[in-house]
């Protein structure tokens, strides 16, 4: 029988923090429930305490990616629910999810395409999908999601990649995804923000979500950043030393430049991945020497 964690971040969240806590505890009385106070300047501490929660604060806001590793090292839970306390995440789709364990390492709950947000914050959103999907090389449906299920050993394995921001889904997911263990998509209906308005900022946001995804990319495979940017130079360099060639009857120090750099990058790529394997053999091996691993059988 597993025992289940439920992690809360929060921050000033009180108008909808206390009717969340209720709903699981209704559902599911004997799962842990923790909620992280990130620094909130309202009473989200209190009304969570009230519910029936268990409650960590920050002294200021350090940001949600912070607030879910704080959750994460205090949870006693085999399998570790992510949800937000703002009432956008029913409780009741929490049954959807728990479902696919211990089969999947990790279940995401994927927002449909009726999901009330913006046009622009839905165009950014299918463009992560499409660039974690080729990073990956794995079909993601909902890269941002924050309502979602995992083994607490991989939890505890990647938290010290976790960025302290909103960028913490898209960090777990590619690591997940390019350690070679499995994620399950399953459809959930979000609601619209209840109280307030999201702390999301788009632009602002969406670079250093694309800046994760990137550095992610080059942490567990270099080559799928580092050889199309090798191909396109060297294929620009065919392009224009046949241009050259057939205009001027010469080769120039620009086709050369284009050839060399082309090649130069592609071997840095291929250093970088044998480089990659090696940290990870070794972060995972250290890892595994200092931590009991989750099994089907715990």
């Amino acid at each position: 029988m597993y025992k289940y964690s439920v992690i809360i971040p929060a921050y000033n969240e009180s108008e909808t923090i206390g009717e969340v806590i209720k709903k699981i505890i209704k559902l599911y009385p004997d799962f842990e429930i923790i909620v992280i106070d990130d620094g909130s300047e309202d009473s989200t501490a209190e009304q969570a305490i009230k519910s029936g929660a268990k409650v960590y604060r920050h002294p200021y806001n350090i940001g949600n990616g912070a607030a879910v590793k704080t959750g994460i090292r205090h949870a006693k839970g085999d399998i570790l629910i992510f949800m937000d306390g703002d009432g956008q995440h029913d409780p009741t789709d929490i049954a959807n999810i728990i479902k696919y364990f211990p089969e999947y390492d990790m279940v995401v709950g994927a927002r449909q395409k009726d999901y009330q947000s913006g046009m622009i914050r839905k165009l950014g959103n299918n463009f992560y999908n499409i660039l974690a999907s080729y990073v990956a090389q794995f079909k993601i449906q909902d890269l941002t999601s924050g309502f979602r299920a995992v083994k607490s050993d991989l939890a505890l394995l990647f938290i010290s990649l976790l960025p302290n921001t909103y960028s913490y889904p898209t960090t777990l997911t590619l690591c997940v995804l390019r350690s070679g263990r499995s994620i399950k998509y399953t459809p959930i209906k979000a609601k619209p923000r209840q109280k307030g308005v999201s702390n999301i900022k788009i632009f602002q946001h969406g670079i250093k979500f694309f800046n994760i995804i990137l550095k992610i990319c080059t942490l567990y495979s270099p080559l799928r950043i580092f050889f199309p940017i090798s191909l396109c130079l060297f294929t620009t360099g065919i392009f224009y030393y046949l241009y050259t060639y057939i205009n001027f009857n010469r080769f120039t120090n620009m086709s050369a430049l284009l050839f060399s750099t082309s090649v130069i990058i592609f071997m840095i790529g291929l250093v970088s991945e044998q480089i990659s394997q090696m940290w990870f053999a070794n972060f995972t091996n250290n890892f595994n020497n200092s931590k009991p691993i989750f099994s089907a059988g715990h």
